[in-house]
């Protein structure tokens, strides 16, 4: 691979190793704190999170979809991951349970995603999901992700604990810096300064948090292969946390569509079956993989498609050699703990930055829609919908039968099951035909 030998590669890779590193560190830190573990019990957990992660990404390039695409924990699955613990705490679920509930409801769908992969039907799933659902989905997807990084940029912790606590003003004021300046280095710096707008503000954020309030300390762990199976509680049975899973993990090919549909016109190219085909096989075993070791399940992420054109790295190179790095950082245990040190509010601060581009890409897929006072209920009932019910504080859905409580309390799923109903049970776009004429 001759492009190995290019110094912008390598520097390009590692923009792609930084991008990689803040989307997907913050994710096992947040939900081992959710789950009340304690940092030596996370570092292992972050381990296998790189190292899994750089796979998948390797993975999907060589034998997937082929697309420089991350390949990360899936921010769907994260914030329901992080809903149902606060929904299980109100609810008095002991999180055992819903841990081994949720590891086989991720087995389950990751088993489900393969099957999809391999029986090549992805492309029948992806009719549903038209620009209608689509739009929906990202506007949503964006809501639910940029309310867990601005928790994170106020300095408000995860689980039981964010019940009684408060916002850290110095620690919020800093974080607030640290976006402002990541969004005037994108919009205001030369283009080949603006690719590295996330880089920049990851390392100066780090340095102003040490230098204002010491580095965080990093826990140790003897060795990566410490981590348990099943870190959140054994293989149980919760009837309400499976399905709610299985149809998660339906859902969560959303991501594969939309990342996939979102950058054909970059690389000018049509998405195939057999795109589909490989993509989802990788997201599947990934998606198993992440079951058993208590991680947040895989799928395309569809914050590629900001990355991409705020960096204008398109070529697959800097890719694998971020990749590649990554599977580096899990393997090496000194090198993932140093990297774990990084405050969660100044990872919060850049990825809440770089998420906010999914409102353009909602907005994206609206502009082949022709809205009117007939058709608009297709996408402001979901929207709205979804919106409200993130509001709700769970003991709300007390009365809501069990085996569907955890569903219906999650604005995001609940959002776009409503958009799939509503695009696929009538002719909107004849709606709106029909106004015009009257």
């Amino acid at each position: 691979m001759q492009g190995l030998k290019d110094t912008k590669n390598w520097i390009a890779g590692i923009q792609w190793f930084f991008f990689i590193f803040a989307n997907i560190v913050i994710i096992p830190i947040t939900v081992g704190e959710a789950f009340g573990m304690t940092q030596a019990e996370i570092v292992p957990l972050l381990q296998f999170s790189f190292i899994i992660t750089g796979l998948a990404c390797l993975g999907q390039v060589f034998f997937g979809h082929g697309r420089p695409i991350l390949e990360g924990q899936s921010g769907l699955w994260w914030g329901i991951f992080l809903t149902l613990v606060a929904t299980a705490s109100a609810q008095g679920m002991p999180l055992h349970v819903l841990g081994g509930s949720l590891a086989i409801g991720v087995i389950i769908s990751g088993v489900i995603t393969i099957l999809i992969g391999l029986l090549g039907i992805g492309p029948y799933i992806a009719k549903l999901f038209n620009p209608g659902v689509m739009g929906v989905f990202m506007l949503l997807l964006g809501i639910t992700l940029i309310q867990i990084f601005l928790k994170g940029m106020l300095g408000i912790p995860f689980g039981q604990a964010a019940e009684t606590a408060a916002i850290n003003l110095p620690v919020a004021g800093l974080a607030i810096f640290i976006a402002l300046l990541v969004i005037i280095i994108s919009i205001k710096s030369p283009a080949n300064v603006r690719s590295y707008a996330l880089l920049i503000g990851i390392i100066i954020g780090w340095i102003l948090y040490v230098i204002f309030f010491g580095s965080p300390s990093a826990a140790t762990s003897e060795n990566v292969s410490a981590i348990p199976l099943f870190p959140f509680g054994k293989m149980t049975w919760d009837t309400g946390v499976v399905l709610t899973a299985v149809l998660a993990g339906l859902l969560n090919t959303s991501n594969t569509f939309g990342a996939l549909k979102g950058t054909d016109e970059m690389f000018q190219q049509t998405t195939t079956n057999e795109d589909y085909r490989k993509s989802f096989t990788v997201t599947g075993v990934a998606t198993v993989g992440a079951g058993f070791f208590g991680l947040v399940p895989y799928a395309p992420f569809v914050s590629s498609i900001g990355f991409l054109k705020q960096t204008n790295i398109y070529d697959k190179v800097p890719f694998i050699i971020g990749g590649f790095l990554f599977f580096l950082m899990g393997i090496i245990p000194p090198i993932g703990t140093f990297f774990s040190t990084l405050p969660l509010s100044i990872g919060s601060a850049v990825l809440f930055v770089a998420y906010l581009q999914l409102f353009n890409s909602s907005i994206d897929f609206f502009k082949g829609m022709s809205f009117n006072t007939l058709n608009v209920y297709r996408s402001a009932i979901p929207l709205f919908a979804g919106v409200v019910i993130m509001t709700f504080p769970a003991s709300y859905f007390e009365s809501i039968p069990a085996f569907i409580r955890p569903f219906m309390s999650n604005g995001l799923l609940v959002g776009i099951i409503i958009a799939l109903i509503l695009e696929n049970m009538m002719d909107w776009d004849r709606v709106g035909k029909t106004y015009e004429k009257s």
